[in-house]
Order: structure tokens, then sequence, then C-alpha cells
């Protein structure tokens, strides 16, 4: 198992998961500022001024927050979606750079592709 775990560590695997992990978490921060200081906002100024972190009822003498409720599942969903733009995009670069790989044909292959089709016609 050590062996096992010396050749997961060395290949990149975990130095790739840590760098994923600390992009996430600063992507996080812009999309938190983005939904809080930008587009939080103009749905209150849409919805008459209404601030979804301050929506609350009270049930005896506990306070029932369901507006910062609301405001997580925002948050939620645009870095979800954010998230999903941002893989559709580069699984949109990689196919393409990939496509264009493959229509080239390397100078070996056009050459045999040549004899091929030179001994074809005798």
């Amino acid at each position: 198992m050590w062996e096992d775990f010396k050749k997961f560590a060395i290949k990149g695997n975990v130095v790739d998961l840590a760098i994923g992990v600390v992009i996430g978490g600063a992507f996080g921060k812009i999309v938190t500022s983005l939904v809080n200081d930008i587009i939080m906002p103009i749905i209150g100024l849409l919805l008459g001024g209404i601030n979804f972190s301050g929506l609350q009822f009270q049930i005896g003498s506990a306070s029932v927050r369901y507006g910062s409720f609301i405001q997580n599942i925002l948050d939620f969903l645009i870095v979800a979606y954010s998230i999903f733009m941002f893989i559709w995009l580069i699984s949109k670069l990689k196919k393409k750079e990939k496509d264009e790989h493959i229509s080239t044909p390397s100078r070996e292959e056009v050459l045999l592709t040549e004899i091929r089709d030179l001994l074809k016609g005798r």
C-alpha cells in the first residue's frame, strides 16, 4: 500500500488536486463577490429593494433566516453555472485542437498514401 501511495503522490495527482482546490477556492471567492456585490443588489432593485439576507420569520424565540438560505442557493447556482461554462469552454478548445491535429496528416502518412496509390495503379 505504501508503494502505491508513493506512485500516486509522485505521478502528480496529489499536486494537481491541491492546485485545483486552491484555484477553486479563489474562484469561489470571486463568484461570491460577484453575487453579493453585483448580482444581488440588482435583483434587490428589480424586486423593489428586497434584501434576501434579511428575510426571516420568528417561531417562538427561534429565528428562521430563509433569506440567507435563498442567498446560498443563488450563490451555488451561479458558481455551478460558472464552472460549467469554464469546463465547457475548455472542452470546446481541446476538441478544436484535437480536430486540427487529426485533420493534418503527418509527412510519413502522406508519403505512405502516395506509395499505396502508386502500387494500386500497377
